[in-house]
């Protein structure tokens, strides 16, 4: 664990992870400036907090001449690498690292990292609730809702930190070395950020800059972007495959034949976990999310029958193809969490029903042309959001298509009159929520609010 006493750090941003922040480098002995650029509420209470513990906070703003006197400062997740403030001259010799770097250098436990443009959260849950099923105090953490420097603010550390990091943290990280590190998968993501598809990839590819003898990678066999990334780090190599047999003497998890998940960690040695039929999560992609988590779990000390137990119960994470009902034999299933086009391909991928696809909010510089290969079994797609225009451009006459640019609410009732008994409502937007919302999980939110609410009125009447 790195010293922070007598250092000086800034914290740029004060939602969960910056506020988190500020208390771990003052708990451990650093004078601290928080600052956020919001006035709202939640931004002032959080400056109060981090004045109560004895450090500076302001809202409204960030004060670049008192960041330049930091040792370091601190990113927010929130707050991309590219942000205005970052590229002030006055603090352009100011190291700047991300919260999870931070907190890694505080945090006694074994690390779980887990990147890859779509199923990392998933992924990061699941393998915490595998390890708790084996009685292993395994929190998750990072990217996925709790900071991690809350996981290092405890007062017993956990046994394992679970860690889902985004190319966002990675890009700003230094030292941070996962015990075992888990590649889910690669594809164009974040193109409104990056220049380019490799710098994004590029910032993935810090996972395995720290990679030791001892460390243990658990990768992809079938994106052959994500299985090259790595390189020629060292380190164990586990891969996880659902549509192809494993290679002679692979380690790693893959789909059996006839259906069940199968380990091989040890040589040909396996280890039958569940058949794939039994997952209460839709979709192969999540039965290739299983099998990473499986392995994971397994290499950080779960029992393969604790492993079995944790598949067989484990629901998907809220806004990550989660059924939210079956109103007049219709399903609804909410995706919000599907910001990006490859998250969106394999969600309609996966339905088994004719699907009404809601598609739509703020662009994220990839064409929806990429979706044509998907779309044969939708009913229509329902563009909306700022996007439509280019959703609407790049699909129409090629897809069945309706543009709606109402308010959400307008979009969801007209979805509701095209669906028809048997069909599915899909809300996987392949976009950004910035348009109308605060983050997917307030579009995801408010997507089950109209759903459940027309399904309430409906048994009322």
């Amino acid at each position: 664990m790195r010293s922070l006493a007598g250092r000086d750090v800034g914290v740029l941003g004060l939602a969960r992870s910056g506020l988190a922040a500020a208390r771990l480098a003052l708990a451990r002995g650093a004078t601290v400036y928080a600052s956020d650029a919001g006035d709202g509420p939640a931004a002032r209470e959080a400056a109060q907090r981090v004045r109560a513990l004895g450090g500076e906070a302001e809202t409204g703003g960030h004060d670049t001449a008192r960041l330049a006197r930091c040792d370091v400062i601190v990113l927010s997740p929130g707050i991309p690498p590219t942000a205005a403030v970052l590229r002030d001259p006055a603090i352009a010799g100011v190291p700047v690292i991300a919260e999870v770097e931070l907190a890694f250098g505080q945090l006694d436990a074994p690390v779980v990292g887990i990147t890859g443009t779509n199923g990392k959260t998933t992924v990061t849950a699941l393998v915490s609730q595998l390890l708790a099923e084996a009685g292993i105090d395994a929190p998750a953490g990072g990217n996925i809702g709790t900071a991690l420097s809350e996981l290092a603010l405890r007062d017993a550390p956990p046994q394992v930190a679970v860690v889902e990091v985004s190319s966002f943290q990675l890009a700003m990280t230094r030292d941070f070395a996962p015990t075992i590190g888990v590649l889910t998968n690669l594809a164009p993501d974040h193109l409104d950020w990056y220049p380019d598809v490799e710098a994004y990839y590029a910032d993935k590819a810090r996972l395995f800059r720290n990679a030791t003898a001892a460390s243990r990678w658990v990768l992809n066999a079938e994106d052959e972007r994500a299985r090259e990334l790595i390189g020629d780090a060292p380190g164990t190599r586990y891969y996880f495959r659902v549509a192809s047999a494993p290679e002679p003497g692979e380690r790693g998890g893959f789909l059996a034949a006839d259906g069940a998940l199968v380990l091989r960690l040890d040589g040909d040695a396996e280890e039958r976990l569940v058949d794939a039929g039994e997952l209460r999560i839709l979709g192969p992609h999540n039965v290739a999310n299983a099998l990473a988590a499986a392995v994971a779990a397994r290499l950080a000390g779960a029992d393969a029958e604790s492993v079995r137990r944790g598949l067989r119960g484990f629901r998907a994470p809220p806004h990550r193809l989660e059924p939210v009902g079956e109103v007049d034999g219709v399903l609804w299933v909410n995706d919000s969490k599907a910001t990006n086009i490859a998250s969106t391909r394999v969600a309609v991928r996966g339905m088994t029903r004719p699907t009404v696809l809601l598609l739509g909010g703020k662009h994220k510089g990839e064409p929806y042309t990429e979706l044509l290969p998907e779309l044969g079994g939708v009913r229509a797609v329902i563009a909306y959001g700022e996007a439509a225009p280019l959703v609407e451009g790049d699909l129409r006459g090629r897809v069945p298509l309706e543009r709606v640019d109402g308010p959400f609410e307008a979009v969801v009732a007209r979805a509701r009159e095209i669906a028809r008994p048997g069909d599915a409502v899909l809300l996987s937007p392949a976009c950004a929520s910035f348009d109308m919302f605060r983050s997917y999980e307030e579009r995801g939110r408010r997507f089950v609010e109209l759903v459940t609410r027309e399904n309430d009125a409906d048994h009322r009447a």
